[in-house]
């Protein structure tokens, strides 16, 4: 399974959604852009999207809520081992309450991971992060006895939001 993301205007955006309504799409919007996400084992109808293979995937996402990219730099010999890591979680996350879906995504032509969570709000996601299984989830892992620390990552990683529903104008 492939994820393909683009950027534009919501209304283009919005355009291309209806005209392509049988794919599995979904718009979401942004404070800085807006994003249609297209999720498909075929090629994407995009021009020139960012491609992503799905290599950990938890429920159907929907159009609704609240989405949040983690937007990780991962260093080329550091893959295997964040993958190792992502794949061998605890899995809490699935279990918080308004919780909707979980993609790993790895990148084809980038450096950058997207760890993508939905969330039924901004609230659910708040609560998450506020959790003692957050804390547990992302602890630093303690290095076995004599290993050397392996930095794993070309530069911090950072947050991109957006929600499923366009946002009322003011």
């Amino acid at each position: 399974m492939y994820i393909y993301l683009t950027s534009g205007t919501p209304d283009y955006m919005e355009t291309v959604l209806k005209k392509y309504e049988k794919e599995n799409m979904f718009i979401l919007y942004g404070s800085e852009s807006t994003v249609l996400l297209h999720e498909t084992e075929k090629k994407t109808v995009f021009a020139s999207p960012r491609k992503f293979e799905v290599i950990d995937s938890v429920n159907q996402i929907e159009q609704k809520g609240f989405f949040v990219f983690n937007n990780i730099p991962v260093a080329d010999e550091g893959r295997p081992l964040f993958e190792q890591r992502f794949l061998s979680r605890s899995r809490e996350i699935e279990k918080m309450p308004g919780f909707i879906a979980f993609r790993l995504l790895r990148p084809i032509k980038s450096e950058i991971y997207i760890v993508l969570t939905q969330w039924e709000s901004k609230q659910a996601f708040d609560s998450w992060k506020e959790s003692n299984s957050f804390a547990k989830a992302h602890s630093k892992p303690t290095p076995e006895l004599g290993v050397k620390k392996q930095n794993i990552f070309n530069a911090a990683s950072y947050v991109s939001t957006y929600s499923g529903k366009l946002p009322e104008k003011k």
